[in-house]
C-alpha cells in the first residue's frame, strides 16, 4: 500500500535513477494557517505570508513611467544558489533558459547567486536602498515572509506593470496569483516554490542508528544518536515553524506559550551537543561532506546534490508530522536600471517552454503547470514530470503548513528574542 507519505518520501532508487539521467545528459552536453485536510495549492501557496487586512504600499517607483521605453539590452539577477538550469558541455558549462532569453531577446543576463539568507541579504542591500540607489541588481528573489513583507512596508519594491506580462496572465498557476502577502501580484512573480523538511545521508544515518536506519520524522532532528552529526537552519523561520510542526503545534495559530515550548526542544538539542551546526544555504556542503548525517533541508537541493555526481544516493524526507511551505519571489528593487530588461525576463519564464527547462532541473515546486506535459513528453523525464515535490496535487499538499505571521511588532520581537539567541549564541 502506497499513501501520501510514502509517496513524498524519496525512494532511493528513483533518486538515483535521476542522477543517472542528470549525468548522462550533462555528460553529452531549493505566513498564514494551513492545516490539515483538504485544502487546495491556490488556498496554501496564497496564503503564506500574508494578513488578513493587510495592505499592500504603492511603491516608490509606479508602473508607467520607468517601463515606457525600450530595453537597455541588460539585466541583472540575483537570485539562490542551484536554482537555474545548466548543461555540462564540450566546451564548459551552458544555462539553456538564460542562453535561449538572449538569443530570442537581444537581452544579456547576468545572473548571479548572492542570496544563502534572505534577512542577510536584506542587511547588504538596505543601506542602498535606504539611499534610494541602485543596488546593481534589476530583479532579486525573496521569499515570502519578513524580509519580502519589511520591503513592501519601506516601499522599496517597483509596482510591476500589469500590461508588460501576458506569459504570466495565460500560464501561472492558481496558486501564486494574487498571494495574501501581495494581492493582484503588484510588487512580485513567483519563481519557485518549495518544501522544508529534512535531507539525509543513508549510510552515514544507518552506521549511527542501525537499529531505525530511515529519517521520517521531524523529531529525528533532535535524536541523541545522531549527536554532532545534525544540521539546523540559523533562522527564525524555517527553524521554529518546523520545530513545531515536530511538537503537533500549528505554527500558523501557535501561541507565545507554544514558542516557548518549541524555544526549549532547541535549546535542549544545542546543549546536548546533537547539532554540528546552525546554517543558511551552505549546509549543503556540510551534508555533502559528511559533515552531518541528516540536516534540515529545501527540496530541490537534495536532487541537485546527486545530480551533480560529487555524492550520490542523498535523500529527502517531507515528515511524517507534514512540513513547511514557502514561495520565492522575484521582484525589482527601487533604484533599478533595466527595468524593461527585467519585467520581460520576469514573463519570460512563465512560458511552459522556458519553465520546463528551469523545473526539469532545479526540481522545485513550478509556478507553471503547464510545464509538466513538456517534461514528460518533450524532454522525456517521467522523473520530475511525476515527482510531487514539483508538481504536488492537493493531497500531497494537505500536509504541509506555513510560517507564522506577526500581527504585531511585540510579537516580532518577543518571537526573536526566544529564538535568535539560540543560534547567535
Amino acid at each position: 500500500m502506497t499513501d501520501r507519505k510514502d509517496r513524498l518520501i524519496t525512494d532511493p532508487a528513483l533518486l538515483r535513477g535521476l542522477a543517472m539521467r542528470r549525468m548522462s545528459r550533462r555528460d553529452l552536453f531549493r505566513y498564514a494557517g494551513v492545516g490539515a485536510g483538504s485544502v487546495s495549492l491556490a488556498a496554501i501557496l496564497a496564503a503564506c505570508g500574508g494578513q488578513p487586512g493587510q495592505t499592500t504600499p504603492t511603491g516608490t517607483d509606479t508602473g508607467s513611467s520607468i517601463f515606457a521605453g525600450q530595453p537597455n539590452g541588460t539585466v541583472n539577477f540575483g537570485n539562490w544558489p542551484l536554482y537555474i538550469d545548466k548543461e555540462k558541455r564540450a566546451d564548459g558549462i551552458h544555462f539553456p533558459s538564460l542562453e535561449l532569453f538572449t538569443k530570442e531577446t537581444g537581452i544579456e543576463i547576468n545572473y548571479t547567486t548572492p542570496i544563502n539568507d534572505n534577512a542577510e541579504f536584506f542587511g547588504k542591500i538596505q543601506p542602498v536602498l535606504a539611499a534610494g540607489q541602485y543596488t546593481g541588481y534589476d530583479i532579486i528573489a525573496i521569499t515570502n515572509g519578513d524580509t519580502l513583507n519589511q520591503l513592501l512596508r519601506l516601499d522599496w519594491l517597483v509596482e510591476l506593470p500589469a500590461d508588460m506580462r501576458p506569459n504570466f496572465d495565460q500560464y501561472a498557476s492558481v496558486a501564486v496569483r494574487d498571494p495574501a502577502y501581495d494581492p493582484g501580484n503588484r510588487f512580485t512573480m513567483a519563481w519557485q516554490s518549495g518544501i522544508t523538511g529534512i535531507g539525509w545521508d543513508p549510510k552515514l544515518v544507518a552506521e549511527l542508528r542501525p537499529d531505525k536506519p530511515e529519517i521520517t520524522s521531524v523529531n529525528d532532528l533532535f535524536d541523541p544518536a545522531f549527536k554532532g552529526k545534525v544540521g539546523m537552519f540559523g533562522d527564525t523561520g524555517d527553524t521554529p515553524n518546523l520545530t513545531m510542526v515536530g511538537l503537533g503545534i500549528e505554527p500558523e495559530t501557535s501561541t507565545p506559550d507554544q514558542w516557548r515550548q518549541a524555544a526549549q526542544v532547541l535549546e535542549q538539542q544545542r546543549d546536548d551537543g546533537v547539532v554540528r551546526a546552525y546554517y543558511n544555504q551552505n549546509y549543503t556542503n556540510a551534508l555533502s561532506n559528511g559533515d552531518v548525517a541528516l540536516t534540515m533541508a529545501w527540496s530541490g537541493d537534495i536532487y541537485q546534490l546527486n545530480a551533480e555526481g560529487d555524492v550520490e544516493g542523498l535523500q529527502f524526507s517531507i515528515p511524517e508530522e507534514g512540513a513547511i511551505i514557502w514561495t520565492d519571489n522575484m521582484c525589482i528593487p527601487i533604484g533599478v536600471e533595466n527595468p524593461v530588461d527585467a519585467i520581460t525576463y520576469m514573463d519570460f519564464v512563465y512560458r511552459p517552454d522556458v519553465q520546463a527547462l528551469i523545473a526539469d532541473w532545479v526540481n522545485y515546486i513550478s509556478p507553471v503547470p503547464a510545464a509538466r506535459d513538456i517534461i514528460l513528453n518533450e524532454l522525456n523525464d517521467p522523473t520530475v514530470a511525476n515527482s510531487p515535490l514539483v508538481f504536488p496535487d492537493e493531497e500531497d499538499l494537505a500536509n504541509l503548513h506555513s510560517y507564522y505571521v506577526f500581527k504585531t511588532p511585540e510579537e516580532q520581537q518577543e518571537w526573536n528574542g526566544l529564538f535568535q539567541p539560540i543560534y547567535q549564541g
